[in-house]
């Protein structure tokens, strides 16, 4: 049966408090994006519980609800009629949600943004440095003794040698500045004229530079500047450089703009500098040295470690947990070993724990089918799927997971384990951790209390299945072929009406490894994510256009069989606004298989610092029995990868 969009829509304005508390809506490929102005005036259940709702979840002071790909602009036109609202951009909606935030989820967000994109670069040196470490302590090999290992030990330390320059750069993107005047702040503040911040303890006396003469303000010589850089410190990186980028828009707006190119950087970088040396770095360095000291004692500490474990998983519901990226960077900058990453992977996979109990005693096909994906995500460290899909949404398996988390980050404590990472944990971590076994049993501690707890604890609600639910149960047989001819120059294929062929040239993976929490969650509906060779989408079977985006990263395609497939382009590529984008096809259009749909630039995405890996999901998968994926790794263009 046809969804019932006015009905839908209706509900929603309803279950969100009605039209006084909304600020403003918007959706994109798959989600309603709503900001409310109160959250407690919304009950959780009951927007979960509408009919066309696959899930609802708050995050960045935004209220998204998963409606689907086709569906999600029919329902959204509703919702402007039933609320009088008009149409918003996702920028506005953002922008919205964050004035809503509390000042220090905006501090903690941004902190989160700084951190998140250099992620990458801190995972390979920590992966280097850990395989590194581990080869020069077989005394067989001697390999500590080899040029290899020299040359090996410096590449994996560049990272961390020249980390307040990383930070700096992508702080600057950050908070709005030129990324290159950050990278030239965070390089002052290593510059080799300044005694090493490592080696300074070794040092007879701290030269000093008293820029403003002797004067003398009790015991403190104005302007005196200690001639030691800042490696080890990231905070007072983070503090310079959004003072620079302060100073730097408020001259691009007051100085004129005939000699704007000279006055405004050299004015940023000099005031920016000045202020680092003589009363930034003093004081946050100081600060941040009491910060990691705090966090060191609370890890090693049991007691701590146990508060710790059981209280991660809520910071991740608040969306504060960005803020231990601070300590965890500033751990490996000062000391080279990561403590506080056990607590986060004990925390991390008790959610896998409870999540997998809930997937596999639950009854409800609906309820499994967001648990086992969501489980698996966990494990590998994404908890989000499982923490607001199913644990905190039962309350009962998030608590056990809370349990699981603080038994496992007690032995994590007891036995002193770290990483050479920050951002890796679950199983990845394996590739960091710096004692395997221990790791290996902390995991099965803190994974194996949430599930039995979980076990115990969790009841189902005895409800009954829905028709829907009832008829995702019946599956029906294949279908003979018809032959499909492309566009001209595209492969003739014989096609078969339960085939779903292959949208892009690339390597097929599994949807849950799709680096996106909705997706891999299957929340969505279940299908593959597909790593772009060439940027280029064809139709993946005859059908019809049912939805694209104005962004045109995103196509949706009725199918034989009633299939409803989602093309999406890359991850969270709805940022870029269509840049580097181009769609051929319109709503309504009918497509025919191998037609081109969309063009694409793969570099361009992955300048933008995006995932070009694009999801190719079934959205209605739950209807078809006999779903498999036929095919991974790499593939041609139009080869078969998913059978109904």
């Amino acid at each position: 049966m046809a969804l019932d969009y006015a009905k839908c829509a209706r509900e929603i304005f309803e279950g969100v408090g009605g039209r006084e508390n909304l600020v403003s809506a918007a959706h994109c490929a798959t989600r309603l994006r709503l900001v409310t102005v109160d959250n407690s005036k919304f009950d959780m259940k009951k927007l979960e519980d509408i009919e066309g709702v696959k899930g609802v979840f708050s995050n960045n002071g935004q209220l998204q609800l998963i409606i689907g790909t086709g569906t999600v602009n029919k329902v959204y036109d509703e919702f402007l009629a039933v609320s009088g609202m008009t149409a918003a951009t996702k920028e506005d909606v953002k922008a919205a949600a964050a004035a809503q935030q509390p000042l220090i989820k905006r501090m903690v967000k941004s902190l989160g943004d700084v951190f998140v994109p250099i992620l990458p670069a801190i995972v390979a040196s920590g992966l280097l440095m850990g395989i590194v470490e581990a080869l020069g302590k077989i005394e067989s090999l001697h390999f500590s003794e080899t040029a290899w290992y020299g040359f090996l030990d410096m590449i994996a330390n560049t990272a961390f040698t020249f980390l307040p320059v990383i930070v700096a750069v992508s702080a600057a993107r950050v908070f709005g500045g030129n990324i290159f005047l950050g990278g030239v702040i965070g390089m002052v503040m290593i510059h080799p004229s300044l005694l090493n911040a490592w080696n300074v303890g070794s040092a007879d006396s701290i030269p000093t530079w008293n820029l403003f003469g002797n004067i003398q303000i009790g015991d403190y010589t104005l302007g005196s500047v200690q001639q030691v850089g800042y490696q080890g410190h990231v905070i007072p990186v983070i503090i310079s450089v959004w003072l620079m980028c302060k100073i730097e828009k408020w001259l691009h707006k007051h100085v004129p703009e005939v000699i704007d190119l000279f006055v405004t950087p050299l004015t940023t970088v000099f005031v920016t500098a000045l202020a680092t040396f003589v009363v930034i770095g003093p004081i946050f360095s100081l600060a941040e040295s009491y910060v990691l000291k705090g966090a060191e004692w609370l890890v090693q500490n049991p007691f701590g470690a146990l508060v710790m474990g059981a209280v991660y998983p809520l910071t991740v519901v608040m969306g504060l947990h960005h803020m231990y990226n601070v300590i965890e960077a500033g751990m490996l900058s000062s000391v080279g070993l990561n403590t506080w990453m056990p607590i986060a992977s004990s925390a991390n996979f008790a959610q896998f724990g409870s999540c997998l109990a809930v997937g596999i005693k639950t009854k409800k096909a609906k309820t499994r089918s967001v648990a086992v994906p969501s489980s698996l995500s966990a494990a590998l460290g994404i908890t989000e799927p499982a923490i607001f899909g199913i644990n905190f949404r039962f309350m009962k398996p998030f608590i056990c997971a809370m349990i699981g988390g603080a038994c496992g980050a007690i032995f994590g404590a007891v036995t002193k384990i770290g990483a050479t990472a920050y951002g890796v944990t679950g199983i990845p971590g394996f590739l960091t951790i710096n004692n395997l076994a221990v790791y290996a049993i902390m995991l099965a501690i803190s994974g194996g209390v949430a599930f039995i707890l979980t076990w115990i604890v969790w009841k189902e609600e005895p409800d009954e299945l829905t028709p829907e639910q009832a008829a995702a149960l019946a599956g029906e047989g294949d279908a003979g072929g018809t032959a499909a001819v492309g566009a001209a120059g595209v492969k003739k294929i014989e096609t078969k009406e339960n085939i779903i062929y292959a949208p892009l040239k690339g390597n097929v993976i599994p949807y849950d490894q799709i680096p996106d929490p909705t997706f891999a969650s299957g929340v969505l509906g279940k299908g593959v994510g597909i790593e772009p060779a060439l940027g280029e989408v064809v139709a993946p079977f005859d059908g019809t256009v049912s939805s694209v985006t104005d962004t045109k990263h995103a196509i949706g395609i009725s199918g034989p069989r009633d299939m409803e497939l989602l093309i999406h382009v890359g991850v969270d590529t709805v940022n870029m606004n269509g840049d580097g984008f181009d769609m051929t096809v319109g709503e309504g259009d009918a497509v025919t298989t191998g037609q081109k749909l969309i063009t694409f630039d793969i570099d361009k995405i992955k300048t933008a610092g995006y995932s070009p890996t694009t999801a190719v999901l079934l959205t209605n998968s739950d209807d078809y029995e006999n779903f498999k994926i036929t095919k991974t790794g790499a593939s041609e263009e139009l080869d078969p990868v998913i059978e109904i």
